[in-house]
């Protein structure tokens, strides 16, 4: 489809690509939405909690969150409450180990975990209530679900309509390295804090298991990767992984209306995360890359509020009637 030009416009107040970052995931609150939480088996015999908002709709959002993220992210929570207010049910999930307990087995959620969302889909469809079922991911998430949507065209629920993801790194190599450099290592720092903390509580699940790995010795995402998730989820090492799990890999393979919104200014993405030439030839999915907007940031006025990613998203299935 035709790359589409962005009227968005961050708001002068907010400055450059980190703040756009930064202020939204500090200080933007979100109140009025009360989860009902709901714990699903995976095919390994693991678990998934999946958190709902419902407003008595025939219509579904489903939404992936983004790398050590949660439901209760505020990115989530803002647009789960317009979407609500617009008519539409909400299903949060969790990513596994990013619900506020580990999961038992030594699979990990990484960006290939389309299973896992595969899984989440069946459930909500099995209720047979909805009529309609829009997927919106964010960063990792956005992976996934573009993932997700190239490699189950062929037997995707009917009930699926359209999909909108934001922030999303496509090249998940290039993002990796991108983020290893002067100050973006301030985001992998943060990333690496959590993630090691809980592979140190992983390996009192499973005794063992990590004990030639010297997590405190890993310093980026490669590293990460090479020891930790490519051994664990099947991968020769992270450059398989990397080449198995990036989404643009999966664009052409694409058969449902799809909106992608990668920022320029997006401190994290590698200028191989804007997949241009996959999405011009491709007719279901549109690209559209604002300058402004960071990484999840896209404030409309203020931090507190509606934001412009929220009303996109929502235009963008609309649209679609």
């Amino acid at each position: 489809m035709p790359i589409i030009s962005s009227s968005y416009k961050a708001p002068l107040w907010i400055g450059g690509k980190h703040a756009q970052t930064i202020l939204p995931a500090l200080f933007r609150k979100v109140t009025g939405i009360n989860y009902l939480r709901e714990r699903i088996t995976t095919d390994d015999g693991d678990f998934l909690d999946i958190d709902w908002s419902r407003v008595d709709s025939k219509k579904l959002v489903i939404f992936s969150h983004g790398l050590e993220g949660s439901s209760r992210q505020p990115y989530i929570l803002g647009m789960v409450k317009e979407f609500n207010a617009r008519g539409w049910d909400a299903l949060a999930w969790n990513l596994r180990s990013c619900g506020g307990e580990l999961n038992h087995s030594i699979r990990l959620y990484h960006g290939g975990s389309t299973p896992d969302l595969a899984n989440v889909i069946t459930h909500a469809t099995e209720s047979k209530r909805y009529k309609k079922i829009c997927l919106v991911g964010f960063s990792l998430g956005g992976n996934i679900t573009l993932k997700y949507l190239g490699d189950h065209k062929t037997d995707l629920p009917k009930q699926i309509f359209r999909a909108c993801v934001f922030s999303v790194p496509c090249d998940l190599y290039a993002c990796a390295r991108s983020l290893s450099h002067g100050i973006n290592r301030f985001y992998l720092n943060r990333f690496l804090e959590t993630l090691k903390a809980k592979m140190v509580l992983k390996a009192k699940l499973h005794p063992g298991l990590f004990s030639s790995i010297n997590i405190d010795k890993i310093q980026d995402f490669i590293d990460f990767d090479n020891r930790i998730t490519a051994p664990f989820n099947g991968f020769k090492d992270a450059i398989h992984y990397y080449i198995e799990c990036s989404s643009k890999r999966s664009i052409p393979k694409i058969e449902t209306p799809t909106l992608i919104v990668n920022a320029l200014n997006d401190p994290f993405l590698h200028p191989a995360c804007f997949p241009y030439e996959p999405c011009q030839k491709s007719p279901y999915v549109f690209f559209e890359n604002p300058y402004d907007g960071g990484h999840q940031g896209f404030i409309k006025d203020h931090l507190i509020g509606t934001y412009w990613s929220d009303e996109r998203a929502l235009r963008f299935f609309e649209d679609g009637k």
